[in-house]
């Protein structure tokens, strides 16, 4: 079975928050997701889709000085570990690069260990920064540089 990756639409957006333990398990990660990112920034939110529906996720833009920013990105629970989130990568670095991107950027909570050891082992550079999101809310900063190296992208 095959998976194409495709911009999100409107439906995909809802289907991803009907889904949304799929991707979050316990985590209520609902507030997150913006329905003006798919509608505005469509080109660079992207769904992996199969057969059995949306196997993961990507949602983000590219900012005015030229950074592919990846706001959410997910795979769903049966699909963890089968390179799907590289892959959702490697599709959202280029089609941040045909909007101008040099570089991409994201951000998660310092505690969450599991998206840390993911963007270190598909190649981004990690820094906390000390109060980020706040006064006291220090996150963890990833940044890589476009384009990306070639990678096996190859399901494993």
């Amino acid at each position: 079975m095959g998976i194409e990756m495709t911009p999100a639409d409107v439906a995909d957006f809802h289907q991803v928050l009907t889904d949304h333990s799929r991707y979050w398990g316990e985590r209520d990660l609902r507030s997150l997701h913006l329905l003006a990112l798919v509608r505005e920034f469509g080109s660079t939110c992207l769904v992996a889709r199969a057969e059995d529906g949306i196997r993961g996720y990507v949602f983000g833009f590219v900012t005015p000085d030229a950074t592919g920013y990846a706001h959410l990105i997910a795979t769903r629970d049966d699909t963890r570990g089968s390179g799907l989130g590289r892959r959702l990568y490697a599709a959202f670095a280029e089609a941040a690069e045909r909007q101008g991107a040099r570089r991409l950027k994201a951000i998660t909570s310092v505690g969450n260990t599991g998206s840390i050891a993911f963007h270190r082992k598909v190649g981004f550079d990690v820094s906390v920064i000390d109060d980020y999101d706040g006064p006291g809310r220090a996150m963890a900063v990833f940044r890589r540089d476009l384009p990306l190296p070639c990678v096996d992208l190859s399901p494993r």
